[in-house]
């Protein structure tokens, strides 16, 4: 994964001392001295594993001297009943890490899992429609979230307002219409490296994004039937497609491979981030 971001560092500092305070009061009454131990995480449901350096952070965050030893490989499918890590320390530092690192590895073990949900429903369209994420992430946790997301085969869309041109619904109102604010995006002194993405509603929000020479043009809460229309309009006349089409909105996995299937780019999902369910992990003491 390389190095460990500063930022995340400080959410996993911040999510200890909500949860430790100033210190574990029942470690405290039950356990004496330097009393070691070693415990395991163990699955107790199938998932995607993802979020197990994040989980040695906190650890190492707890006492520097636990040892955290990895015993599957991050992205892999994960069966019932697998160990994915065992834990060597002090049995206080040991409990006083449990939850804050378990929190944070069922979590993105879930957004993995169900991104991956995703990519096997459009395997047959891969790898020419691919599935990405959005920004539709918990506070402090995008860099973990969307890390996530790649360990269940999905890959990212922009990280922030900061390194992606976006032009969204309210932007193309108070700029005043598509091409004024795809002009104005270009006339901005942007370098050659970014690209320029434009939300359509219809296809002639879609013509004129086109005419306007966006380089990416999200197709929101589009139909079936007008993404294929929206498809056909962008390859006609050309051998190679060189707009990029973004299906977004209203993406579940029941109509996902119905999606890829008109023939788009990109399927961008909010849900994969913000409605994945937990994964189930314990640790226990051995």
């Amino acid at each position: 994964m390389g190095i460990m971001p500063a930022q995340v560092t400080r959410f996993l500092s911040m999510s200890l001392e909500e949860d430790l305070g100033p210190g574990d009061i029942t470690s405290a009454l039950l356990l004496t001295g330097n009393q070691r131990s070693k415990a395991v995480f163990t699955a107790k449901s199938g998932f995607i594993l993802a979020g197990l350096p994040f989980a040695q952070e906190v650890f190492r965050l707890v006492d520097g001297g636990i040892k955290f030893k990895p015993l599957l490989k991050e992205g892999s499918k994960v069966q019932k009943g697998a160990v994915l890590a065992e834990i060597t320390g002090q049995a206080a530092s040991l409990l006083a890490a449990e939850r804050v690192s378990l929190n944070i590895l069922q979590h993105l073990c879930g957004i993995a899992t169900l991104t991956n949900s995703y990519v096997q429903a459009i395997k047959e369209f891969l790898p020419s429609t691919k599935i990405v994420d959005t920004r539709k992430t918990m506070p402090s946790m995008r860099y973990m979230e969307k890390y996530a997301v790649r360990m269940g085969g999905g890959g990212n869309h922009r990280f922030g307002l900061y390194d992606g041109i976006l032009i969204k619904d309210n932007h193309i109102k108070a700029a005043g219409g598509i091409k004024k604010a795809v002009a104005l995006a270009k006339k901005g002194g942007m370098h050659h490296l970014l690209k320029i993405e434009i939300e359509v509603e219809d296809l002639k929000g879609l013509k004129d994004a086109l005419e306007a020479g966006a380089d990416v043009i999200m197709l929101d809460n589009m139909s079936i039937p007008m993404m294929e229309q929206a498809v056909k309009l962008c390859k006609k006349g050309k051998k190679d497609k060189t707009v990029l089409l973004e299906a977004s909105g209203n993406v579940t996995l029941e109509n996902v491979r119905s999606i890829a299937q008109t023939g788009v780019d990109l399927i961008s999902s909010g849900s994969i981030t913000h409605s994945a369910p937990a994964a189930d992990i314990s640790m226990r003491i051995i």
